[in-house]
């Protein structure tokens, strides 16, 4: 095995849990809390859903599943899928082996029960506000409506999310919701194409819409170095503000 891959198992062992009932503690607490889950696959399907059902007897655990998603139909076509969730600032991965849609009187996807879950602490990033002299913008497809192109306000930015300014009149979009294309426009030089999932959702009031707390996918190498760059600038530049 090349050195590269050793260190990088080596590093995942940090975080591997192989204990069956650290496990099943872990699955509870997504059930128990109605956690949203988001299944993905190399080929970028994804499906976010809920975990239903946790079988330690019969070794399977349960996903609510739609009946003719077109989403999930190609999911199902991988032949690797990543559960991925968020438990406070705690991060949940692990790997859905045998997946199998189930009809009966509700729809579910089974899969085996998983021999091992990786827990990840969320790295803390520090956020900074855009200067009132620039005004970033998020691009991208409503995800429930493709023909509609939408173009909301960064309300603010960190290496690991972004928080973006719904408006009253846009369709609802709920947390959980994850979109494969977004263009981050922060600056002239600052243009990153990146994935975001949405976290949290918060109601501001009846005239200025919702925040959505987004976490940035798919960033990496010159793009987070560039997003960086654009952090430690706004924030000198805003320190030189307060100074001045």
């Amino acid at each position: 095995m090349p050195l590269g891959l050793m260190r990088e198992q080596e590093d995942l062992d940090d975080f591997r849990i192989a204990s069956a009932v650290e496990i099943q503690a872990i699955l509870r607490k997504l059930l128990e809390t109605n956690t949203m889950v988001t299944l993905s696959s190399p080929g970028g399907a994804s499906y976010t859903t809920l975990l239903w059902a946790v079988d330690t007897a019969r070794g399977i655990i349960c996903f609510s599943a739609e009946t003719g998603d077109p989403r999930l139909q190609q999911l199902l076509e991988s032949n690797e899928i990543v559960a991925v969730a968020y438990l406070d600032s705690i991060k949940v991965q692990f790997d859905v082996d045998g997946a199998v849609m189930v009809r009966g009187g509700d729809t579910a996807l089974n899969a085996n029960f998983p021999n091992q879950v990786y827990r990840f602490q969320r790295r803390s990033s520090f956020r900074v506000k855009p200067l009132l002299s620039h005004t970033p913008t998020a691009h991208f497809r409503h995800p429930a409506l493709p023909d509609m192109q939408l173009s909301l306000r960064i309300l603010d930015v960190s290496l690991g999310g972004v928080a973006l300014a719904l408006p009253k009149d846009v369709p609802n979009l709920g947390a959980g919701i994850h979109i494969r294309r977004c263009l981050l426009e922060l600056d002239a030089d600052t243009q990153l194409d990146v994935g975001i999932t949405i976290h949290h959702v918060t109601v501001l009031n009846e005239n200025q819409g919702a925040r959505l707390g987004c976490e940035i996918d798919g960033l990496h190498g010159s793009d987070e170095r560039a997003l960086q760059s654009y952090i430690n600038q706004t924030q000198k530049r805003r320190n030189a503000m307060t100074i001045g």
